[in-house]
């Protein structure tokens, strides 16, 4: 940093590119909803107080910007577009995978024939059907490949090419960084506005009667009947005809427009399915009762003529006659309640919020995302208007109501009413008991639009848009919201309501009967002061001077229901008061009477202690005309006068009022009311004492009273601060820098002042109802920092005379002050500081105050790099400086007060401040700035702009924040998210000084901050996530490039500026010699020295890569999103468009390779994780291979390499020394490698060139393997998946993009720059506009962020595609551009031998992946230079390489895509000229694209044959037309190759028929491996590709067998070509893991010599090839579950790998040998084998197959309908669904009796089948099915044919099949070549069933534990009464007598001997069942023990009996064993045909 200290003032403005200031203040005038803003009425002049609110509400807002966005601004649309057109500049990329044409499908359904291959068929057979490839027509070739070419001018051509129609911008590609990451976003804080709720227009259309004869008018308002308030204010409405309204002509003097709206705007701000519209309808009042008004309404009807007629002619002239009389006195007469529920769609106002999942499929997206959106649900709850929820999306809708309740008289109030709709909403029997009246209302309700015409405030105030032209107007209806609303007030609302409810006249005289109130609102006490103020209803004037209340009929305690609304004046005195008259109307016209009798008054005086007057009241009521000045009393409190006042009851209370105001001047609370009046006591000139409340405060309490209202703010309610919070802030801002003398004496309130607004602060941050934004601020803060505040007015000193003194103070006196108060609160620190320096009065020695000042910093617990002293860059010490001359200003600065306020408080306060810091630091740099603004800029440089005692303030700030912050982390969670916040806030502090103070100063903090935090935290994770987040936000300052001097980077750097740079800085030198460039690539002191920020954020990468704590991956990928943030940012700033630009910003970053580099192992390895070119990665942690999938033909391959693997000879890989740490998750990885490639992109070639020449060669691996990841990590995914592009799709949910699109446009910097231009454009207008209006519609974001997949329309879907396929490309040609410069800078080195495999292993990686034509082109020609260059060298020594090379540059031979095959084609020729150029005989090369072919073709589904007969045609015509070669035999040799590939193509074609039918799919590739047994590399190949098939099917086991053949195979080369005693001696040391792996024994030397070129030359071919085969298939038995297979394999493994001494292998292979046995033991008998089927086919329809016989294996618990199912289904395609029939039994098939038309398929059921002595060895369960080939059914018959008989004639045959093979074998079906029966006798057939039956006891008596269920079910089955054919049966059939035959008597003998031993074990059942049974169970015991008995008892006789003749003396016999095959068996052998199938 020393030399940061030189970087001062001086050179920041020398480095021109600085702007000399980056903030402006903006003066943006308000949006105002009406035309003209809502003011108080003219002429009169206001209070203070309320001067200062209408000021407050109509001035301007204050920003400060940042200017250089501006400019930014306009250049990036005239350079780019705006980004919405971004895409339109992208070229499609085309993908093949994306050509597919759907019409390739292989298969189209409908009968086919299914041939069968006879087996033992030769290779010549096959190519049968090859057809001639001359006969096809060649591509067109590449013109200039056979033309002679130097391989520079090759290369330059090529790099021509590739540098041409290039992308510039590779991130702006990239889709965007995770917005959880994005600290550096601050939200701009909405605007203060008018609160509105949700809003419902109701329109009123029609209401009308049966009959029509008078007019009625309505009256309508919400009620929330849960809360029983009524929560909008009344609308009138009048819809009388024309005819009917004239009845009233005489009362209406004018009719104004705004008084005959029809339609009504409610806003409801809490919706509930409580809220219920009610209107309410009056009629002219009349005589009688309300029930007696509305009888005829209920019995007449217009339509009939008649009487009916002339009733209503008369009704009408009666009612005329009382509208002319009695028109302005109304009536109750019907009402109606709608409930609102359906029109607010409540789950959506009810709903929390749990969707923190969808946002980016993690569980658990952060805490942070959570809150964010519970801070926006808040917000949307209690702020701006159009943010909220829509009131659901209902439609427009129109309802009909066609009955009215009646009135009654006696249920006026609203008690009455809330009471009736709880029960109108419980149920609706409220009909039944309210009188109803048949009439019309028709009504429209529906969600209020945005910018309704014609439309009116509560006020009267015309709304935007205001046309023109007379249409009928909308009125906006005021709420009264149930709860609070915290939004402050930002327009002068001035409205009071009164409520007249209750009048009691009961003990009246009768005289007061029809009582009506007159409501006047009056300024004196003549009649003539009724103001015109009172809202009037409808069809009348707008203002009116009185309104009459409805009226009840002879009721003498009336209930009223009226609402008056007034408009209060501004200015109100004490003369203003409300006047209520009461008078009695007389219905009846009676002779001269009046229709007024006056009954009496009551009033009210609206203010009370100059305080409005709201509330509830029940008023005297006075009967005579009132005293003077009645007004200035209460009437409850009116003097004695004379003489005295007549009151009804005795001056009791007897009239009930409710009045409330709607006010944003009168503040309705008291501490705030006390607050304002003191404030203005103070600015304007008043008299003392004041009055205040029922206080009074004299001059000389004034102070203490002032102090005492400050400390007392934060005691008002919340509501009431909120909204007057703008003006609070204000007064007590102004208090802190305003000098006031007061009496005399100097008062001092800032510490006051800020202390109060500190606590205010606290509680609003601490309020539940009070929103805030994802940093934790407090949103109304926000705003009011953002907008409202600015510097107090600089007014001048406010003196209030005193007793006689008329001081003014002095400057130096008043400053002196300003310090010394703080005394009291401040530190010991300050102390020390404010008497030896502030205050010249007092005179210090110099030397002392240093003392004093060290001793103080010595013992204070503070960091000691940030003493004080550190920051006065001069050297010198500032204290003198500031003694020497007092202070020139004449007022307290605001941000020197707050600073100084800041570091001086202590306790509670000091705690808040530092915990809301950023509310504070907002206010310093507002101010700060508005400060700079008005001092004259030129005359102060930056160093000087602030004082010294303020820098040190703001030093000492920073270091408590950051020990703050230190302290916090080490607490609880919550304490340290505190934290975080805090860490935030300061970060964007700074950030801000930047832009205002000196630079070199803000760099010193921010080094004393990352010191401070290193010292203080443990936690490494912690302490990089912290200082990361400051570091992003500081980095993501706009001027971020010159900050870091960028430009003195690389050397192409202009002369340094300042001497004392370039004198260290060798850089600006204009060669690279004297500097080591491999320098530039490392992290060096002097490169965080000149480049500090970048230099700090890479220290923190480079941490956070390197270490290995707990919650580490989250803080990795926090570092890396925050470079990749930067790099995007430079890419989308239009400064940074030129090239040479980019160049020194690249430069700039360099050191990011060497980090990179350096956590290579901890990549996440993409080779790995994917599934379709999942290559496994050597040396990759064995846990990742298991879970990259079950089996991936890869996985265990890696370790030897598979042959279609390009990291198989990654010795590179292992052989590094590497640092082992956690691996990175992909985002993060991907993330860093796009870095990675950005900078590779932008630096000056030369420079890498010279850098990669200097690299070690084990560094350049590194290189090539990052390369190598990078291939894969960008492979394109294709449009399908292209939302998946990696986890944070390309975008996130529309409404999180549009958030942080909406703080980025105001945007930081350049990063404001790169969201404009990289809105993810929109494709199509829908989406286009929405970005504008309607950013935040939740029911389009908010709730539909699960599956965002389906919103995206295929404009945005192809668009994405469109992207992506871009970035892959631009990704890959750059990788492409670097592998070029490393050939070149090591060809040039010569060291290229280790270095080309490198490069072509890369190069084969990406020929792997998907790539787009673009890429392949250039790829091609790299590679046709490499093999032009190297082509000897690659022969020789790459030999896997080149392999891998044929089969990629093959497949693409087979491209659809023409351009891609003619390069494919072009490359493939030159491989094989050159290959016979360099060894004249390119027998390998011929070998390679053989097996190449073969392994393409049994492997690629999507495999097009006729694309590649193409281009082997292509190539037969390069070799024909190659005339350099036509003397050579090599054009023979080549179409000799052509040829035999040509035949390999027509097995394909074969494979493709069977396609659809697995077995008979394996059995062609069975055959096609057997075909190439003298090819031992081929055989291999095609065992490979079984394999792969049988995995995908699911047949671990039968793939492993393939695997296990192909080893054997190997281990059959290896052991002819060197003799190892730890090598497996051919195919015999197999033979335990399957006897079937003899056959692979073939391959002997009269076949073939090992050592012929290109036999056996594949890489498996070898010990570890033999290894990595072996321990893919252990990994396959494992999967398939045959554990103890996987020892044997293991067995052979083994030995081998001690011979290698790889004990890390070793290690591994016994883990996985302990998990195979650990899974023997716990899996048991629990274990599934396959289950095995027999099926016969039949029918001259199958072909080949008629009369075979297989075996097939089916996945374990297989039941017969399933595989006959299938079977039938597939064959039913073949040949037509009624073409095929299954055989039902088992029964041999009479061939004669089938149908010849039909195919028939026989399928029986088969277990495995051993003979005696084959059981011996046969012991565990595994045993008994591995290695079978002998299979058993049983059929039963009788002799007459029929399956089933009586136990005497059923007969039984036992089926043994015997296969040719073992299973499991390579294949799942194995024919059947042999087939003996044996029949059993009736009496065989009972001794079988009773040893099973006996063994069945036994094994439930043994179970081990016991189970008692199963032991009753077979004990029930033995001696359960009931048991039909039971053993007893068996006994009385077999037993009952001796047999006639004797050659029966040893069957006797023996079923004898086996009911002797049942008995036995039914008796010990018994008893072990006593054992178990439970208490319940006792009775069932008791009734089997009587079953047993019976039986025993029934058996004994039969048991006993023994057959004499069997027990003489032993005849001898020849051989027992002959005689008892002639006894009993008669043998029938059927032997089959050996045919296979």
């Amino acid at each position: 940093m020393t030399r940061m200290n030189n970087l001062d003032s001086e050179l920041a403005q020398e480095l021109g590119d600085f702007p000399e200031d980056d903030l402006d203040i903006v003066f943006t005038p308000k949006e105002c909803r009406t035309l003209e803003p809502s003011m108080p009425e003219d002429g009169v002049e206001l209070d203070s107080h309320v001067r200062d609110c209408v000021q407050t509400y109509i001035r301007e807002w204050l920003i400060v910007n940042r200017k250089n966005q501006g400019n930014s601004d306009t250049c990036s649309l005239k350079n780019k577009g705006s980004r919405k057109d971004f895409h339109k500049t992208l070229q499609k990329q085309t993908f093949e995978s994306e050509t597919l044409d759907s019409s390739d499908a292989n298969f189209q359904a409908g009968p086919r024939h299914i041939h069968a291959l006879p087996e033992e068929a030769s290779r010549t057979t096959l190519a049968s059907s090859d057809f001639d490839l001359r006969s096809l027509q060649p591509d067109p070739r590449l013109e200039n490949l056979l033309r002679h070419v130097s391989t520079e001018e090759f290369e330059r051509q090529n790099e021509e090419a590739r540098r041409t129609n290039r992308h510039a911008e590779l991130l702006a590609l990239y889709p965007s960084v995770d917005e959880e990451d994005a600290v550096e976003i601050r939200p701009v804080p909405d605007r203060p506005k008018e609160h509105l709720g949700h809003r419902i227009l109701v329109k009123l259309q029609t209401l009308k009667f049966d009959i029509e004869i008078e007019p009625l008018f309505a009256c309508i308002a919400l009620y929330d009947i849960k809360e029983r308030k009524k929560i909008s204010e009344n609308f009138h409405c009048d819809l009388n005809p024309d005819s009917l309204r004239g009845f009233l002509r005489s009362h209406t003097p004018s009719i104004d427009l705004s008084t005959q709206a029809r339609s009504a705007v409610f806003s409801v701000t809490y919706p509930s399915s409580d809220i219920y519209l009610v209107i309410k309808i009056e009629k002219v009042l009349q005589q009688g009762e309300i029930g007696d008004c509305a009888e005829p309404y209920m019995v007449l009807k217009e339509s009939e003529a008649g009487k009916t007629k002339e009733k209503i002619e008369k009704l009408k002239a009666q009612a005329e006659s009382f509208c002319q009389r009695l028109g302005k006195y109304r009536m109750p007469f019907a009402w109606i309640p709608i409930s609102l529920t359906n029109f607010f769609n409540l789950s959506t106002f009810e709903r929390e919020i749990p969707e923190a999942e969808g946002l980016n499929g993690k569980g658990t997206t952060s805490d942070k995302r959570a809150a964010l959106l519970q801070a926006r649900r808040l917000s949307e709850r209690s702020l701006s208007s159009e943010d909220s929820y829509p009131v659901s999306n209902f439609k427009t809708t129109p309802l009909t109501l066609n009955t009215f309740f009646k009135q009654e008289g006696d249920r006026l109030s609203d008690e009455d009413l809330f009471k009736f709709l709880a029960d109108f909403k419980r149920s609706s029997s409220l009909q039944r008991r309210i009188k109803t009246l048949p009439g019309t209302l028709k009504l429209e309700i529906s969600p209020a639009p945005e910018n309704l015409g014609h439309c009116l405030t509560p006020e009267l105030l015309p709304v935007k848009p205001f046309p023109e032209n007379r249409n009928r107007l909308h009125k906006e209806i005021l709420e009264f919201p149930i709860r609070e609303v915290y939004v402050p007030h930002t327009i002068y609302r001035n409205l009071l309501y009164v409520y007249p409810q209750r009048l009691n006249f009961a003990n009246r005289p009768a005289s007061s009967r029809n009582i009506t109130i007159k409501i006047q609102f009056m300024c004196g006490e003549n009649p003539s002061c009724a103001m015109p103020v009172i809202f009037g209803k409808s069809s009348g004037p707008e203002f009116v001077q009185e309104i009459y209340t409805a009226i009840t009929y002879h009721n003498k305690s009336p209930d009223f229901y009226e609402e008056v609304k007034i408009k209060l004046p501004a200015k109100l005195t004490d003369k203003h008061h409300l006047l209520f008259t009461f008078y009695h109307i007389s219905c009846q016209p009676k002779q001269g009477a009046s229709v007024e009798t006056l009954l009496g008054y009551s009033w009210l005086p609206i203010l009370l202690n100059d305080r409005l007057q709201t509330g509830h009241y029940c008023l005297p009521v006075a009967l005579d005309k009132l005293p003077f000045h009645y007004s200035i009393h209460n009437p409850e409190k009116v003097p004695p006068q004379t003489p005295p006042i007549k009151w009804v009851e005795g001056h009791k209370g007897v009239f009930n009022v409710e009045v409330q105001a709607v006010s944003s001047v009168h503040t309705q609370d008291n501490h705030l009311e006390k607050f304002f009046t003191l404030c203005h006591s103070l600015e304007s000139q008043v008299t003392f004492p004041i009055r205040l409340m029922d206080q009074k405060i004299t001059e000389a309490t004034l102070e203490h009273e002032l102090k005492l209202s400050i400390i007392c703010l934060n005691s008002s309610r919340l509501e009431p601060l909120v909204l007057f919070l703008h003006l609070v802030l204000d007064k007590l801002f102004q208090l802190a820098v305003q000098p006031m003398v007061i009496a005399g004496q100097t008062a001092n309130f800032s510490q006051f002042a800020f202390e109060s607004v500190v606590a205010i602060v606290n509680s609003l941050h601490n309020s539940k109802d009070l929103s805030k934004d994802q940093h934790g601020r407090n949103c109304l803060l926000a705003s009011y920092v953002y907008y409202v505040f600015r510097l107090p007015d600089p007014q001048k000193e406010v003196v209030k005379p005193g007793a006689g003194s008329n001081a003014t103070l002095t400057e130096s006196r008043y400053y002196t002050f300003g310090r010394t108060s703080a005394v009291s609160v401040g530190s010991k620190l300050l102390q020390s500081r404010v008497i030896s320096c502030s205050n010249p009065d007092i005179a210090v020695a110099q030397t002392a105050t240093d003392e004093e000042v060290k001793n103080i910093m010595s013992s204070k617990p503070m960091d000691h790099s940030s003493s004080r002293m550190s920051f006065c860059v001069e050297g010198t010490n500032d204290m003198p400086s500031i003694c020497a001359s007092p202070r020139p200003s004449n007022k307290k600065h605001f941000h020197e007060e707050l600073a100084l306020q800041m570091v001086v408080s202590t306790g509670m306060v000091r705690e808040s401040v530092f915990k809301y810091a950023w509310f504070f630091f907002e206010l310093l740099v507002k101010s700060m700035a508005q400060y700079v603004h008005n001092i004259d800029k030129q005359d102060n440089p930056r160093r000087s702009r602030f004082s010294d005692r303020f820098k040190d303030d703001i030093t000492t700030i920073v270091n408590v924040v950051t020990s703050e912050i230190a302290a916090l982390l080490v607490k609880p969670q919550k304490e340290s998210e505190q934290a975080e916040k805090i860490n935030i806030s300061l970060a964007f502090f700074l950030y801000d000084l930047l832009s205002l103070m000196d630079r070199g100063f803000v760099f010193n903090l921010i080094k004393h901050y990352c010191n401070q935090l290193s010292n203080k935290l443990n936690s490494l994770s912690t302490l990089i996530s912290m200082r990361l987040e400051f570091l992003r936000i500081l980095c993501s300052h706009e001027h971020y490039l010159n900050l870091n001097l960028f430009f003195m980077t690389s050397a192409s750097a202009p002369a340094s500026p300042s001497p004392s740079l370039s004198s260290q800085n060798s850089s600006s030198c204009s060669s690279f010699q004297d500097q080591k460039i491999a320098g530039m690539f490392d992290l060096s002191a002097e490169y965080r020295q000149q480049h500090f920020l970048t230099g700090l954020l890479f220290i923190e990468l480079a941490a956070a890569l390197d270490t290995d704590s707990e919650g580490i991956s989250k803080v990795q990928r926090k570092a890396v999103s925050a470079i990749l943030s930067l790099l995007s940012s430079h890419d989308l700033d239009p400064r940074c468009s030129k090239k040479e630009v980019k160049i020194k910003i690249a430069a700039l970053y360099l050191p990011l390779v060497g980090i990179i580099l350096d956590s290579l192992p901890q990549l996440h390895d993409f080779t790995i994780s994917d599934a379709r070119s999942g290559k496994g990665r050597t040396g990759s942690p064995e846990e990742e291979q298991e879970s990259a999938g079950a089996i991936n033909q890869n996985v265990a391959l890696a370790i030897a390499g598979n042959q279609f693997n390009p990291r198989s000879s990654g010795a590179s890989l292992v052989s590094l020394p590497y640092r082992q740490s956690a691996t990175l998750g992909p985002d993060t990885t991907r993330n860093l490698l796009i870095c990675f490639l950005w900078i590779m992109k932008n630096a000056d070639q030369n420079l890498i060139q010279k850098w990669i020449a200097d690299l070690p060669s084990m560094q350049l691996n590194r290189i090539l393997d990052l390369l190598f990841i990078c291939v894969s990590c960008f492979e394109y995914k294709g449009k399908q998946s292209s939302d998946k592009v990696s986890t944070q799709a390309l975008q996130k949910s529309r409404d999180v993009k549009a958030r942080l699109e909406e703080a980025l446009l105001r945007g930081e910097g350049a990063r404001g720059e790169m969201m404009k231009r990289c809105r993810i454009p929109a494709g199509n207008d829908r989406s286009a506009g929405l970005n504008e209006n309607l950013r935040w519609r939740k029911e389009q974001t908010h709730w539909r962020q699960a599956n965002e997949r389906q919103d995206k329309t295929k404009a945005e879907l192809d668009q994405e595609a469109l992207i992506s396929g871009n970035l892959a490309t631009e990704a890959n040609l750059i990788i492409l551009d670097m592998q070029e410069n490393i050939i070149q800078a090591s060809f040039a080195a010569e060291c290229r031998d280790n270095l080309l495999g490198g490069v072509l292993k890369v190069l084969v990686n990406s020929l792997g992946c998907d790539q787009s034509t673009t890429y392949l082109i250039h790829c091609f020609a790299t590679l046709r230079a490499l093999i032009a260059k190297f082509g000897d060298f690659l022969f020789e020594e790459e030999v896997e390489q080149c392999a891998d090379l044929c089969q990629r540059v093959l497949h693409h031979c087979s491209s659809s895509i023409d351009i891609t095959r003619s390069q494919a084609c072009a490359t493939l020729y030159l491989l094989m000229r050159y290959s016979f150029s360099s060894t004249s005989n390119f027998a390998r090369v011929k070998m390679q694209v053989t097996m190449s072919l073969a392994s393409l073709v049994g492997k690629s589904p999507e495999f097009n044959e006729e694309f590649l007969r193409r281009s082997l045609r292509t190539i037969l015509a390069y070799a024909e037309e190659d005339a350099d070669m036509q003397a050579t035999p090599f054009p023979i040799q080549v179409e000799e190759l052509l040829c035999n590939l040509n035949s390999i193509l027509s097995d394909t074609v074969k494979m493709r028929e069977f396609q659809e039918d697995p077995e008979m799919l394996m059995d062609l590739m069975y055959r096609i491996a057997k075909g190439y047994q003298t090819s031992p590399d081929l055989r291999l190949t095609w065992l490979q590709n079984m394999a792969e098939k049988h995995t995908k099917r699911k047949c671990y086991t039968e793939a492993a067998m393939c695997l296990v053949h192909a080893a054997a195979l190997v281990a059959e080369y290896l052991s002819m070509l060197e003799d190892r005693n730890y090598l497996p001696v051919g195919s015999v040391s197999f033979q335990n893991i399957s006897s079937n792996v003899l056959e692979e024994s073939a391959v002997s030397d009269d076949i073939l010599s090992p050592d012929e070129d290109g036999i056996c030359s594949g890489r498996y071919f070898s010990e570890s090839g033999l290894v990595g085969l072996l321990e893919q298939a252990a990994e396959l038995f494992s999967t398939g579950g045959l554990y103890e297979t996987v020892n044997e394999v293991y067995k052979i493994v083994i030995p081998i790998l001690e011979a290698h001494r790889d004990f890390r292998k070793l290690t591994l292979t016994h883990s996985k040998l302990q998990k195979a046995f650990d899974s023997i033991i716990n899996k048991g008998q629990k274990r599934m084998f396959g289950t095995y089927f027999r099926v016969g086919f039949y029918g001259s329809k199958f072909g080949d197959l008629d009369e075979q016989e297989f075996v097939y294996k089916e996945p374990a618990i297989t039941k017969l309908p399933e595989i006959s199912h299938r079977l039938e289904g597939f064959y039913g395609q073949c040949f037509g669904e009624d073409a095929v029939e299954v055989i039902k039994d088992s029964a041999p098939v009479d061939k004669r009796k089938l149908d010849p038309n039909k195919a028939y398929i026989q399928i029986t059921f088969v277990e495995p089948y051993f003979d005696e002595y084959e059981m011996k060895d046969r012991v565990t369960y595994f045993e008994k099915n591995f290695n079978l080939c002998r299979f058993m059914y049983t059929t039963p018959f009788t002799m007459d044919g029929r399956p089933r008989g009586e136990l005497s004639e059923q007969y039984k045959r036992n089926t043994i099949l015997t296969t040719m093979h073992a299973f499991p074998y390579i294949k799942t079906r194995i024919n059947v070549i042999q087939k003996e029966e044996l029949i059993l006798t009736p009496i065989e057939v009972a001794i079988e069933d009773m040893r099973k039956k006996t063994q069945e006891l036994t094994a439930a008596t043994n179970q081990e534990p016991p189970d008692a269920k199963m032991l009753q079910m077979v004990l029930q089955g033995s001696v359960g009464a009931t048991v039909n054919q039971g053993p007893l049966e068996v006994a009385q059939v077999f037993l009952a007598e001796i047999p006639a035959d004797p050659k029966l008597y040893r069957h006797h003998n023996k079923l004898r001997l086996c009911f002797k031993e049942f008995i036995m074990r039914c008796g010990e059942a018994v008893e072990k069942n006593k054992r178990l049974i439970t208490a319940d169970q006792r009775e069932y015991q008791l009734e089997l023990r009587k079953n047993y008995g019976k039986l025993k008892e029934n058996l004994r006789p039969m048991i006993e009996r023994k057959i004499p003749e069997l027990y003489k003396p032993v005849v001898k016999v020849h051989s027992t064993r002959e005689s008892f095959r002639n006894h009993s068996f008669r043998k029938y052998d059927a032997q089959t045909s050996s045919q296979s199938t």
